[in-house]
């Protein structure tokens, strides 16, 4: 990831779970729609995913009131299975989201820039809050607890 003008932030966790798992309801769309949210207000209607280097990838977010919702857009620039996700949200900001593999457990980091409109503790707890949404779905859906596809 290059160094640009905006900041750098990065979360993570670690999900008990192997990294193909992990992976897998990452990237598959019918997952994405399960556990692309930061709250209990908000879900994710639609999602698209061009897994490849040049490919595209689209979630339709909303308030579950109706009173707003976002297109999160961009395009991939490296794919490594199991390793490394490199992408550009159409705003032009660069995110990289690695997975590190530690046998049944796997941590995934996610590096981002920062954009100029919200203060940064907002934009990090955000971004945590889903990582922490997408945890929670992968570790409930191996015990039997997780949401239906």
């Amino acid at each position: 990831m290059k160094a640009l003008a905006n900041k750098l932030l990065t979360i993570e966790t670690t999900i008990h779970a192997p990294v193909e798992k992990v992976w897998s309801l990452w990237t598959d769309p019918k997952h994405i729609i399960n556990w692309s949210n930061a709250s209990e207000e908000w879900h994710t209607t639609r999602a698209e995913n061009d897994l490849r280097e040049d490919g595209r990838f689209f979630s339709r977010m909303e308030a579950k009131d109706g009173s707003m919702g976002f297109d999160f857009t961009g395009v991939y620039h490296k794919v490594k299975q199991y390793t490394l996700i490199d992408y550009t949200i159409d705003d032009g900001r660069e995110v990289r989201v690695s997975f590190v593999s530690k046998g049944k457990l796997t941590t995934v980091r996610e590096t981002f820039e920062a954009e100029q409109e919200n203060a940064i503790e907002m934009q990090r707890a955000g971004w945590q809050s889903i990582l922490n949404s997408f945890k929670d779905y992968v570790e409930n859906r191996a015990k039997g607890t997780g949401k239906a596809v």
